[in-house]
């Protein structure tokens, strides 16, 4: 499995505390030039389906789940793993201090018909949708939403920009 990058979030003085450890698995699915991604009102920022994974839980069987609760995807095939990011940013709930997050990304294919989403109460309340987007348009639109610093912005949208970043990079190579 390939290390992408580690990355410790601007807000991280000190990576001593208490350190929640989570794994997620995210999907990177592509259709001509347009992903598929999550548009989250309340941050204003693209991310990658997916999410974290429970204890004991397969990665694959995590990100299968993930993509068909937050996408309403169907058939989703779970193919090569694109690597991982490791991630250190703050935490303020359950009494930690800071999250060491590992995502780890995995190209899939789904079947083209859409079915209603099963999101979590807290995703419908942050206005969590799925949306296809130019990947382009996405860089763009996370990276004004960090230039500009709006308060609204998320700590998972550096991590989701550089992704995005990488991707588009390893696409243009390749094409």
């Amino acid at each position: 499995m390939r290390l992408i990058t580690k990355l410790v979030h601007p807000d991280v003085k000190t990576a001593t505390g208490a350190i929640l450890t989570r794994r997620a698995a995210r999907g990177i699915v592509l259709r001509e030039t347009s992903i598929l991604l999550l548009f989250t009102e309340r941050y204003n920022d693209f991310s990658f389906p997916g999410g974290g994974v429970a204890e004991g839980e397969d990665l694959v069987d995590g990100l299968r789940r993930e993509m068909e609760e937050e996408t309403g995807a169907s058939n989703v095939q779970v193919g090569r793993h694109y690597g991982y990011i490791e991630e250190l940013r703050p935490h303020w709930k359950q009494g930690f201090d800071l999250m060491n997050m590992t995502s780890h990304f995995f190209f899939c294919d789904i079947d083209p018909i859409m079915h209603a989403t099963k999101m979590e109460d807290y995703e419908k309340a942050n206005g969590m949708r799925p949306v296809w987007v130019d990947l382009g348009e996405a860089i763009a639109h996370n990276r004004g939403v960090m230039q500009r610093r709006e308060t609204s912005m998320g700590l998972s949208i550096p991590r989701e920009t550089f992704m995005l970043e990488e991707l588009a990079n390893d696409l243009a190579r390749a094409a």
